[in-house]
């Protein structure tokens, strides 16, 4: 017969047909990272600053060009000839070769950009534009209506300083490439009048140009601030999505072990609890001799230990299928109205024969009156079982142990099984808690269990909303609290009077 392959996805722990976006993500993260996460002085984050630089060009394309043209009506209507029209032309021209320039390198991609080419191309743009004013700085007045019109040459040249050191801070250089030559003509054109006024208006633009530097730098450096606070977003983003790329995928994982281990529990539990009744039954036969005395009496030794093998790995079985089904919520539970101190009680006769053959005395305090519970009889029960066998198996011969249910501080019930026995350590609590977790006391011990008892106990109380409290000392005893909430206490209905119930009755 040819094997039979599933194609399910949900029969293997973890599907290898399934992409993952691990690789895809983390390639895109380090991508970004490379780009953006970048010191000062790197390629990349040059390529930042230049696209910055051609970003804040565009937004303020229009500053100069709208002060070129306001002084050129300014000296035509002062009398200048047609040589400040033809300035202005030219330096509109050079503005918006700049402008051109700015506008294709913001629409290009940054990892597509030359650094060096288009640092050295801006830089000559704004040395052009630095032609024009040294043009505008070159010309002369000697019949125009403008009184001290040097002095107003240099109140231009100022603004138009200071204007390209705020728009052009994220290129250094920028502004000494604009205007040390304009500058430079401007002192060489007063030097000859040398007056007071024509003077001081020199030194003022001579001081105005480191000046501005010096204030275009710090700009500069609040680009760069700006750059690095922009990549480390960009790298918590990043990193976020990488965790949430790994997260979705462990979940996944975890999805698909939890579905393959519920459908393996699920076949398994058929197939083993089967040839374990065969065994466990034929085993009693013979332990018992019902088809006859056993020659040998060490043969009835051994069908006793291999029915009590069976049992041991039945139990087991049932601890198993009980806990995964309460890990993966499919633990449906039949809620009815149940009297806790009756069912605490049934359970502690059935343990009383085990406590009988060690020596341990099992007291019993419930309180009165205590009204109905709302909650599943069957989980109620395994809490309890659970409970009272971990204390009778860990107590020492000749010990006791205390059964008691009540009310809780907040209103609702409880069942606390407290044992004088060895005790548990405090740092093991939490492994004694945990699923097939057991204290040295227990791995010691000669009735070691399978370590699921209180997992499950907690699960069925979680269940039902309650809380699982477990108070040890080493050498003094050990007390395990299953509380169940107020809302599981039901009210009990008040007693209808005499008279009313004899009218109902007529009725």
């Amino acid at each position: 017969m040819p094997l039979l392959r599933s194609n399910t996805a949900d029969k293997f722990i973890v599907d290898r047909r399934k992409p993952h976006r691990n690789s895809d993500v983390a390639r895109a993260v380090r991508k970004t990272r490379d780009r953006l996460s970048q010191q000062a002085g790197s390629l990349d984050f040059d390529r930042e600053l230049l696209k910055l630089h051609a970003r804040a060009m565009v937004v303020s394309a229009v500053a100069i060009p709208l002060l070129v043209l306001a002084v050129a009506a300014i000296g035509r209507l002062a009398g200048l000839d047609n040589q400040i029209a033809i300035w202005a032309l030219s330096t509109l021209l050079c503005y918006t070769i700049v402008a051109f320039m700015a506008r294709r390198v913001e629409r290009t991609e940054a990892a597509e950009l030359d650094p060096v080419q288009t640092r050295r191309d801006f830089l000559i743009g704004h040395f052009l534009c630095g032609l024009g004013w040294a043009w505008f700085a070159w010309i002369s007045c000697d019949t125009c209506q403008i009184d001290q019109f040097h002095v107003a040459k240099a109140m231009v040249l100022l603004i138009a300083m200071a204007t390209t050191a705020v728009m052009a801070s994220s290129l250094g250089g920028a502004l000494f490439a604009t205007f040390a030559i304009p500058v430079a003509i401007y002192v060489y054109t007063v030097v000859r009048l040398w007056t007071p006024i024509e003077a001081t208006m020199a030194a003022l633009l001579i001081a105005a140009l480191p000046f501005f530097g010096y204030v275009a730098r710090h700009l500069n450096r609040a680009s760069l601030m700006l750059l690095s606070f922009r990549s480390e977003k960009d790298a918590l983003i990043a990193e976020l999505e990488t965790a949430k790329s790994m997260s979705d995928e462990a979940r996944r994982r975890a999805e698909d072990a939890n579905l393959a281990k519920s459908r393996f529990l699920a076949s398994m539990s058929h197939e083993l609890r089967t040839p374990l009744n065969a065994i466990l039954g034929f085993s009693e036969v013979m332990a018992n001799e019902v088809l006859g005395p056993m020659s040998n009496p060490t043969y009835r030794d051994y069908a006793h230990d291999v029915h009590e093998s069976g049992q041991h790995l039945l139990d087991l079985i049932n601890e198993i299928l009980d806990l995964s089904r309460i890990e993966a919520g499919r633990y449906q539970l039949n809620e009815e109205p149940v009297v806790l101190p009756t069912i605490v009680e049934d359970c502690c006769h059935m343990m009383e024969l085990r406590a009988r053959n060690k020596d341990i005395r099992v007291f019993q305090e419930f309180e009165e009156t205590l009204p109905r519970l709302f909650a599943d009889e069957r989980a109620v029960r395994q809490i309890t079982l659970n409970l009272l066998s971990n204390s009778i198996k860990f107590t020492p011969s000749g010990g006791e142990v205390r059964v008691r249910v009540g009310w809780t501080a907040g209103g609702g019930q409880y069942i606390s099984i407290k044992d004088n026995g060895p005790g548990i350590p405090e740092e093991e609590i939490p492994v004694v808690l945990s699923a097939f977790g057991q204290g040295s006391i227990a791995i010691k011990s000669a009735e070691q269990g399978t370590g699921l008892g209180l997992p499950i106990v907690q699960g069925l109380l979680a269940m039902h909303g309650g809380e699982f409290e477990l108070h040890s000392k080493l050498r003094e005893g050990t007390e395990a609290i299953a509380i169940f909430p107020l809302s599981r206490v039901m009210e009990e209905l008040p007693a209808l009077p005499t008279k009313t119930v004899a009218v109902r009755g007529r009725r």
